[in-house]
């Protein structure tokens, strides 16, 4: 399995001048289902300073996001899971992350839902998360098409209603997506 895959990007939407490039390094515990959220959450959260795989410059905070952007201050003010992370963890970046939009991708709304019932179990905090939940056959798709060197162009994108779409390795998709709140 390839250690870094490379994203030539392209898009038709002015609200999201993509970058032409981007490369997206697995970590030692990561797979091909994490470079398929990255990718995607990217570019449906894009924003001009939003980074991937990036360490926050504060020592407070002891992880690294699939997915942040940093104000200029250096503090996040827009924080996407895509890990595997469980409610003790979250807990602890919502504590270390005050007014920090945060997000939690995953593959299908069967697990975002067994990602909430843990949340409430562990009592994290109410409304101070956002889970985004994709289609599993897409989603699924999406990581069987990943390689080491992919293209990827983007139609659209919204959350009202969530919809995006986007074409990958010349694969076309048009898919929704679940958001909710816990």
């Amino acid at each position: 399995m390839a250690h870094k895959f490379t994203f030539q990007t392209t898009s038709d939407d002015r609200r999201r001048s993509l970058p032409r490039k981007i490369i997206i390094g697995l970590g030692p515990d990561e797979s091909e289902r994490q470079v398929a959220l990255k990718i995607l959450g990217w570019a449906l959260f894009f924003r001009e300073r939003l980074q991937i795989d990036t360490n926050v410059p504060d020592d407070a905070v002891p992880f690294t996001p699939g997915l942040v952007e940093l104000g200029y201050d250096l503090r996040p003010k827009l924080w996407i899971e895509c890990s595997e992370g469980g409610p003790a963890r979250l807990h602890k970046i919502a504590v270390k992350c005050p007014g920090t939009e945060l997000w939690i991708l995953q593959r299908s709304p069967t697990e975002a839902e067994a990602l909430r019932h843990a949340m409430k179990r562990a009592e994290l905090r109410r409304d101070r998360w956002n889970l985004l939940a994709f289609d599993p056959a897409v989603f699924d798709e999406v990581c069987g098409l990943i390689r080491e060197r992919n293209t990827f162009h983007w139609f659209r994108g919204d959350f009202d209603p969530p919809a995006m779409q986007f074409e990958l390795n010349g694969l076309w998709f048009d898919t929704t997506f679940e958001v909710s709140k816990y």
